[in-house]
């Protein structure tokens, strides 16, 4: 909402609008212009002069919120997030990536790639990016760089020219209901991308290869990328520094390829930008400098501070892939201190139904700190908490450590941690808070 938000006030349009609370995004915005308010109230809709000529909603918001109502009661045009950024990237040659995982960083990686061809994308991500701060921007050039959110269906408002699918793996069951539905969109997707365009999945995954036998079948163009047989194969990876160096095979020849973040899944993430950003037509050379450039995402393994020889981190890790992969990629960087992570699931219908691969994934780690549920939108449910991941993960119970109360935690995890070790928090609600927390409190002793 907030991209969408920065990209109208750079073309000029007034903008107003509130959220629950005060934060950066708040503080960047009214710098730009916009008139904001910390909470809701029917009465914010006369921010601006005259009143809005449009409302635009995130699936967050629920018919009761006040100035929903008041909108409706007044007639305003009220239009989803997913139909407001379709209508800002009218004119413009899209780029969509979608996927259950990996979509915010390679969306990254490619708008920074393009970037460095100086090509000015337009963009929209799902996190902000390190190297500007920022998480959309309105540029000059013909191309328009997106995050496709498969959540709730709302990618289906687009219609790129190049479309990528990092991966397809059951994920927003509660709003998709069944595994066969979740995949449907998908495949509904696909059908979103212009005649003559392309699709550009990774082969390794099973979900995003059948959808490409199945887009290919139906006469869309297809460009796989992988560790086996593909378009481009990513023949090795190793680890060097924060980041790491991969081999890859492309048209016949082997290049090298820089990536400053940590892990085989951001190579491959790099390995699809890069494709993308061959089709809308940028070189080589500048595509691989950029990628090699690029800083990451906030709260994608970012790095938070360093206090008593303990490095911490932050990540977005939600799903059970997302976190075992991460912690795979975080083991050669903690090397040789222990691995240590606090993790906070996200939403009760998620745990419920992944507890058990959540709990196979965190046992990777040395020592493990379950928060409980952050629900977001759902209420909670009986029997679901922290406590039942905490309970199924395979290790001695005096490394695994379920602790409801978030007060707690920051003296907890420095009592476990020794010069040399890394710490990651880890989820998609308030558990990044944690982080600073943690690095005060080693500081302190």
């Amino acid at each position: 909402m907030s991209g969408i938000a920065r990209i109208l006030l750079a073309r000029g349009r007034a903008v107003s609008g509130s959220d629950a609370k005060q934060s950066r995004a708040v503080d960047a915005l009214r710098v730009q212009g916009a008139r904001i308010a910390v909470g809701q109230a029917a009465e914010n809709l006369d921010l601006l002069d005259g009143g809005p000529t449009a409302v635009v909603v995130s699936t967050a918001i629920k018919e009761t919120n006040p100035e929903l109502v008041e909108a409706r009661r007044r007639g305003v045009p009220v239009l989803h997030r997913s139909a407001a950024l379709a209508a800002l990237m009218t004119g413009r040659r899209v780029a969509c990536i979608a996927g259950t995982h990996g979509k915010t960083s390679t969306t990254s990686m490619l708008t920074v790639a393009l970037q460095s061809c100086r090509l000015d994308p337009s963009f929209a991500i799902g996190g902000d990016l390190n190297e500007s701060g920022a998480n959309a921007h309105h540029g000059s050039g013909e191309i328009f760089v997106a995050e496709a959110d498969e959540s709730d269906g709302s990618f289906l408002a687009f219609a790129p020219w190049v479309a990528v699918v990092t991966n397809v793996e059951a994920d927003h069951l509660d709003h998709h209901g069944t595994v066969d539905a979740y995949e449907a969109v998908f495949d509904q997707f696909v059908k979103r991308i212009e005649p003559g365009g392309l699709l550009i999945a990774c082969a390794d995954d099973p979900g995003s290869a059948a959808l490409a036998e199945r887009a290919e079948a139906s006469g869309v163009r297809v460009r796989r990328y992988g560790r086996s047989t593909s378009d481009v194969v990513l023949l090795d990876h190793r680890p060097a520094d924060r980041g790491g160096v991969a081999r890859i095979s492309l048209a016949g020849k082997e290049i090298g390829l820089g990536v400053a973040v940590p892990g085989e899944h951001m190579a491959l993430n790099a390995v699809a930008a890069l494709l993308a950003g061959l089709e809308l037509g940028a070189p080589l050379d500048g595509l691989l400098a950029g990628i090699a450039a690029f800083g990451g995402v906030r709260r994608r393994f970012e790095l938070k501070g360093q206090a008593g020889g303990v490095r911490v981190y932050d990540d977005y890790a939600h799903h059970p892939s997302e976190v075992e992969t991460q912690l795979r990629a975080s083991r050669p960087v903690a090397a040789p201190g222990k691995l240590v992570v606090i993790f906070q699931p996200h939403l009760y219908s998620r745990t419920r139904l992944f507890a058990d691969r959540f709990a196979a994934a965190l046992a990777l780690a040395d020592e493990v700190v379950v928060l409980d549920v952050f629900g977001a939108r759902e209420a909670p449910e009986p029997g679901v908490s922290g406590a039942l991941i905490a309970g199924a993960i395979d290790l001695p119970k005096e490394r695994v450590h379920y602790e409801p109360s978030f007060e707690r935690v920051p003296a907890l995890v420095a009592g476990l941690v020794e010069d040399g070790d890394l710490v990651i928090t880890m989820g998609a609600g308030d558990v990044t808070m944690l982080g600073p927390e943690l690095l005060a409190e080693l500081d302190r002793r």
